[in-house]
């Protein structure tokens, strides 16, 4: 019986590129590193990058017939492995369908994770790779399969010992990538060992007659104004040309935000709308529905020493750190509700750009020096091992011109 885990060696190669070509594959217990399958063919004439594809391939379908649920696919192809995590484009349009095959065995599986790894880390399946390679330069393309029945002596250039190894290695790396200190977790350009991010659409909810005004506007209930609503369909047009296949759309309980967030739902085919809680704005107190210079004009030192501090609340208020606490909560949930797929977020002004600030690795001060329009998008991958890419921040290219 196949351990639930797997690891999957997977390699191609041509001689010439184009020229003579084929791929292997291994799939091995984590564990002991013991070969429970091999994979290996000749296909005739073909692109280095279209063999690393067929390797991947194979690794994963021999991976399925084993039974297992999660696999980490190690490869020594930087662009498959980027391409397959979401974060290269598939330029070249003969990849695209070997792509979307590998995308479809990865769905078949509970999680698979990739890892690039150095050729002399992978030479098992080069080994194989380069035997089909031979085939394929003297004949027509013979495909060849091997599953193992029985345990079997693993190569020494790969013992037990040594993919044991290997594997508290990556455990180590894995615990201290997903810290939150942003020292140590990955850099957004590293190879991610997970097939894709979670990604979070971060829309602030369109104008009201608070936001027109530049009130301080927290869990006051002000509904949209008819320049809002207007705002709200552009951006969910918007939306809906960035994540067709949104999983959810979840959104604070204020009405400013539910109805942002049904306008977007509903251009996304319909889908409910899930209400949040942790993702209502900070409670500005008695500041509620006054502008700056009123504030500055009657609490002078309160408001400097809310400026200097995220640990200080607006009179009768809530601090950032509070904000700062229920977002993350949302965010983690978020993560583990809709791990791999795309979600909408509506939100305000304080919960989003406090995400953003921990997405970013920023400091408190860019609370006070950014600025979030609003029906404003920004947009967020978080990958399982704690890998961040921010891809926009405050996008207004499809908002309505004043």
């Amino acid at each position: 019986m196949a351990p639930r885990v797997v690891v999957v060696e997977a390699d191609g190669g041509s001689r010439g590129n184009p020229g003579p070509a084929g791929y292997g594959a291994v799939v091995r217990a984590p564990d002991t590193g013991e070969v429970l399958a091999e994979r290996s063919a000749a296909i005739g004439t073909a692109t280095n990058n279209v063999a690393e594809y067929r390797g991947l391939i194979a690794g994963l379908e021999a991976a399925a017939e084993l039974g297992a649920a999660e696999v980490e696919a190690r490869m020594d192809s930087k662009l498959v492995v980027e391409q397959m995590c979401g974060r290269w484009q598939i330029k070249h349009p003969g990849l695209r369908p070997l792509a979307a095959q590998a995308a479809g065995l990865v769905g078949r599986f509970t999680a698979v994770r990739f890892t690039w790894i150095p050729r002399d880390r992978n030479r098992h399946a080069d080994a194989l790779a380069n035997a089909a390679m031979d085939a394929a330069a003297g004949s027509p393309a013979q495909p060849a399969a091997r599953t193992a029945e029985a345990p079997r002596q693993v190569a020494a250039a790969d013992s037990p010992a040594r993919a044991a190894a290997r594997e508290a290695a990556a455990r180590a790396a894995t615990t201290r990538a997903s810290g939150t200190d942003p020292a140590t977790a990955p850099a957004s350009w590293e190879p991610r060992p997970s097939f894709t991010a979670t990604r979070l659409v971060l829309v602030r909810h369109g104008a009201t007659e608070y936001t027109e005004q530049r009130r301080y506007s927290g869990r006051g209930d002000v509904p949209l104004s008819d320049r809002g609503r207007s705002q709200v369909e552009a951006a969910a047009n918007r939306v809906t040309a960035l994540v067709p296949s949104a999983a959810a759309v979840v959104s604070s309980p204020l009405t400013r935000c539910r109805h942002t967030a049904e306008t977007i739902a509903a251009a996304l085919g319909g889908k409910p709308v899930r209400v949040d809680n942790d993702l209502v704005e900070c409670d500005f107190g008695a500041w509620e529905g006054r502008t700056f210079t009123e504030v500055r004009e009657r609490w002078a030192g309160e408001m400097d020493a809310w400026l200097a501090s995220t640990a200080v609340a607006p009179p009768d208020g809530e601090s950032f750190d509070d904000v700062a606490a229920r977002s993350r909560r949302s965010v983690d949930e978020l993560l583990k509700v809709y791990r791999g797929e795309a979600v909408v977020v509506v939100s305000h002004v304080s919960p989003i750009k406090l995400i953003l600030r921990d997405a970013l690795g920023g400091g408190d001060t860019m609370l006070h020096r950014l600025f979030l329009d609003a029906a404003g998008i920004s947009v967020v991958d978080l990958w399982p091992d704690g890998g961040v890419a921010v891809r926009a921040v405050n996008d207004t290219a499809h908002l309505p011109s004043d």
